[in-house]
């Protein structure tokens, strides 16, 4: 039996007690292998970008004040003095009364000041006829306009996506300074279960955990390392616990952890190392067995083996420590508020989270209708939840139409529900 099923607030202490997870290191990192990395440094800008002053359009360079009194029936006659390429410095000044012809991209002559759009000039040979007057700086992008030099252009503790590595190349980047991924070794225990894209005997089921857990450490900022699947037998799972610790930067298990008689994990962890296991059970629904263990400074999370049940337990304890130890900064949770489609009521004496799917009724109400949480072994249910309902311990129950804080799982979500203005 659990030795001491404790409250999912005391969980959470004894954890952030137990073990401070901290960026475990930074490495140069291309930027054709960057998308996802954690920044480890802030990025200052070298350099103007653009490094010139640009035209934003083809047309023609010009001092503005030639310019003035322009109008479609008495257009300004101005000299053509040369043109202006992509990609080449300008060979030619714009003077008093002189204009020259520009293509979107190239830099602005000297002695320029705008550009006319080349829909509103003329050109009849040498001469080019302007019909619209330009301001100064009118479709000109100046240099240092887009980014200044010596201006921080990204922040320590950023996640790179394809934008913030469009920055990085903008300013002539080859690499950048990403914190390292923390390894992560992910293996799942009993003997029903069987690794995917083998044969599946009668009796068996196939090993979901494993590749949901995997790319969930992924979404977290970490690398995952599937163990495969260890058996029900103390010897094979201690040693294979052992390999998994010196190799990994953390352990994340599925299964044993209950109160059968293969339920052998929670009795293994403690023979590893100190301190061994912090937390055996937990006061929560779903996920009452989740085992947390802290074996020579690395943090072993024993999840239950229900896939529904692990990959909350996931969200709530382990997420936060894989996204620190990859350098991220801690995440402002996604939340929505709305009405509860139907009745939620809690487990007796535990903090219960309530799966629910949103939608919106007629009057444009986002309802949350709760989710069934399914039997042992169900995976539908997280595919159909967009997020759930936290419910504490001395709460009787939800009422149907009560408006309800909503924790999503993923932020798209979040856009998706927002109320079009």
């Amino acid at each position: 039996m659990f030795r001491r099923l404790v409250s999912f607030d005391e969980a959470k202490r004894i954890l952030k007690q137990s073990f401070s997870p901290k960026p475990i290191g930074a490495e140069q990192v291309s930027l054709s292998e960057a998308y996802g990395r954690v920044l480890a440094e802030d990025i200052t800008a070298h350099m103007n970008m653009p490094p010139f002053s640009r035209s934003t359009v083809d047309g023609y360079a010009v001092r503005a004040v030639d310019t003035f009194g322009a109008d479609e029936d008495q257009p300004i006659a101005l000299r053509l003095c040369g043109q202006v390429s992509v990609g080449e410095a300008p060979r030619v000044n714009v003077e008093k009364g002189t204009t020259a012809e520009i293509a979107t991209g190239a830099p602005i002559p000297r002695g320029a000041d705008a550009v006319v759009m080349l829909e509103y000039a003329v050109r009849k040979g040498d001469t080019v006829l302007v019909h619209r007057p330009v301001s100064v700086g009118e479709n000109v992008m100046k240099a240092g306009s887009d980014i200044s030099k010596g201006k921080t252009i990204l922040k320590e503790g950023q996640v790179l996506s394809s934008r913030e590595i469009g920055v990085l190349a903008a300013i002539g980047l080859k690499e950048v300074n990403a914190y390292k991924r923390p390894k992560v070794i992910i293996a799942s225990t009993g003997a029903e279960i069987v690794e995917p894209g083998k044969a599946l005997p009668f009796g068996k089921i196939y090993d979901i955990n494993a590749s949901t857990l995997s790319a969930a450490v992924l979404e977290s900022g970490g690398d995952p390392i599937n163990l495969g699947i260890i058996p029900d037998k103390k010897d094979q799972l201690k040693a294979s616990l052992k390999r998994a610790l010196n190799k990994a930067d953390a352990v994340i298990t599925s299964g044993g952890v209950s109160v059968g008689l293969k339920d052998l994990v929670p009795q293994v962890l403690n023979e590893l190392g100190e301190p061994g296991v912090i937390v055996s059970g937990i006061a929560v629904k779903p996920g009452k067995p989740t085992t947390l263990a802290i074996i020579e400074g690395k943090p072993v999370f024993s999840l239950p083996g229900h896939p529904t049940s692990a990959l909350l337990i996931f969200h709530l304890f382990v997420r936060p420590v894989i996204c620190a130890m990859a350098g991220k900064h801690e995440e402002v949770p996604l939340t929505v508020r709305a009405v509860a489609a139907a009745k939620m009521f809690p487990a007796r004496g535990r903090r219960t989270f309530v799966m629910v799917n949103l939608t919106r009724d007629k009057l444009g109400r986002l309802l949350a209708s709760p989710v069934p949480l399914g039997l042992s072994g169900a995976i539908t249910t997280l595919a159909k939840a967009d997020g759930f309902v936290e419910i504490l311990e001395d709460q009787q129950f939800i009422e149907a139409g009560e408006e309800v804080e909503v924790h999503l799982f993923k932020l798209e979500k979040l856009t998706s529900f927002v109320q079009p203005a």
